[in-house]
């Protein structure tokens, strides 16, 4: 016997559309298919490198790195970005500095500095 979800759904459900952005990940996937720069290839990475890497973060940092932060990024990571941009005759401080995990939040950031 197969259960039938579609009736057991919320009537709001049905005029959910899919995420735009969930579709292009999954063509992303596909091996060939270039993106850029959206997603990268795993090949761009070196296992060694981020395996050193968080290493040294959860030896120097566990506590912190383990647990959710400011939305808007990594102030101390923020600080070194505003700072290395002067030199581009970039004034930005520290406010002016948002890290991302992603293209999504990049939309949304890029999206919402656009309104």
């Amino acid at each position: 016997m197969s259960t039938v979800w579609t009736s057991r759904y919320a009537l709001r459900t049905s005029s959910v559309k899919s995420s735009t952005i969930r579709e292009l990940l999954k063509i992303a996937q596909n091996p060939e298919i270039i993106s850029l720069p959206a997603v990268c290839r795993l090949q761009m990475f070196s296992a060694a490198s981020v395996s050193r890497a968080c290493r040294i973060v959860l030896d120097k940092k566990a506590v912190s790195a383990l647990q959710y932060g400011a939305t808007e990024g990594y102030d101390p990571l923020r600080e070194m970005i505003a700072a290395n941009i002067s030199r581009y005759g970039i004034g930005a401080k520290i406010e002016n500095v948002l890290i991302s995990s992603g293209s999504p939040e990049c939309a949304v950031a890029q999206t919402s500095l656009l309104s």
